[in-house]
């Protein structure tokens, strides 16, 4: 077992990373640089006798104000996850850098499928415990829900086979009606923010500001990011960012104008990351998360349905795997965290709950000015 140190071994991970049928780009040193300064990385090899990498887990480290350093490895490790040898180095790596960084804990989220039976006896073995209750986005920090589409080997025709019907419908309603797809440069993220921000505002949640989006642009591009946006006579309406890994694609963000959605633009910008996909002749392109609630009644359910008509497969992921080095402080810690959380997405309730009711007072107002001068 050994650290990156230096380029030399900087190249060999690198090599490894985008080689192993599990590389994920969150594991990757260019997708470290984006969460720099605020996370530090660290990369933990596994040899064989010959001094050959067979294994790698590239953990972050944080300061978190009053309990101290945490440890976060996301959809790691890379390597045979069965391998129990493997493992044990990887760990006893990770409890190097916690001795080293005074860490309360280190918290994967593997991507290892819930029913791995063999990997949960593994881990359980090796001393971590097992989350595996998340439902919602907001449970964990990596969605624990996919939908991720096999195009191994597959051209575009049996690709598209595979979608539900009405999706191929829209696709081609796109085209018919003028939306047109380019890739867009740097500058084009502050429309591609610009329209970010009209979706957050339309769906609940909170968005990265613009400098974020450069800094991935800056170290993923043009190699592992591109950026797609849709335009209809000339105006920017959607915009989509996939990151290309190894031998995947994921659709990371996207972004939809309220107008002119009935067009369908996110429909056929899917379908040209997915053709992205293909040519780069990926094995698989990972639409990222959605709700583990699949009820129609649940305010996330559009986008699990929109995903799913893509024809890809339902994937429930373990969970998270964790192993506290300081059990209180960590007990302490998870309480805060969720706190915060809570306070977070109430804050943001009450903002789009006073957007609303000045849609609504808008919309009535409208209605007694028509009223009136009908009379």
């Amino acid at each position: 077992m050994r650290f990156v140190a230096d380029e030399e071994s900087k190249k060999q991970y690198k090599k490894f990373l985008e080689e192993n049928e599990k590389c994920n780009f969150q594991q990757s040193l260019e997708w470290a640089e984006v969460k720099k300064p605020n996370w530090i990385p660290e990369v933990i090899l596994a040899e064989d006798e010959e001094k050959n990498i067979i294994g790698s887990l590239c953990v972050w480290i944080r300061k978190i104000p009053i309990f101290g350093n945490i440890m976060y490895a996301p959809r790691g490790p890379v390597c045979d996850v069965h391998d129990l040898a493997i493992l044990k180095q990887l760990t006893d790596g990770a409890k190097e850098l916690a001795k080293k960084y005074k860490a309360i804990v280190l918290r994967i989220e593997p991507d290892v499928e819930s029913e791995d039976q063999v990997f949960r006896d593994i881990v359980t073995n090796l001393g971590y415990n097992i989350k595996d209750d998340a439902k919602d986005f907001m449970d964990e920090i990596q969605p624990r829900y996919v939908f991720r589409l096999d195009i191994k080997g597959k051209t575009e025709e049996e690709v598209m086979a595979g979608f539900h019907q009405k999706w191929r419908y829209n696709i081609r309603l796109a085209g018919k009606k003028g939306v047109t797809v380019k890739e867009g440069t740097r500058e084009d993220l502050k429309e591609f923010h610009r329209i970010m921000m009209e979706t957050g505002a339309r769906d609940g949640f909170i968005i990265r500001p613009l400098e974020y989006f450069e800094k991935m642009y800056d170290n993923l591009a043009p190699n592992h990011m591109k950026l797609l946006m849709a335009y209809y006579e000339g105006k920017p309406i959607s915009g989509v960012i996939p990151i290309f890994y190894g031998n995947k694609t994921w659709y990371l963000y996207g972004a939809s104008s309220n107008e002119h959605r009935n067009l369908m633009p996110n429909y056929l910008l899917q379908w040209e990351m997915i053709k992205m996909a293909i040519a780069r002749h990926d094995d698989i392109y990972d639409f990222r998360g959605v709700s583990g609630v699949v009820d129609e009644t649940h305010p996330q359910y559009g986008l699990y349905r929109f995903k799913k008509g893509f024809g890809g497969k339902f994937t429930e992921f373990l969970g998270e795997i964790y192993i506290p080095y300081k059990p209180l402080t960590y007990k302490l810690y998870k309480f805060s965290e969720k706190l915060f959380r809570n306070l977070r997405q109430i804050k943001m309730n009450l903002k789009n709950g006073k957007k609303e009711n000045k849609k609504t007072q808008k919309t009535e107002q409208k209605n007694k000015q028509e009223k009136a001068n009908k009379q």
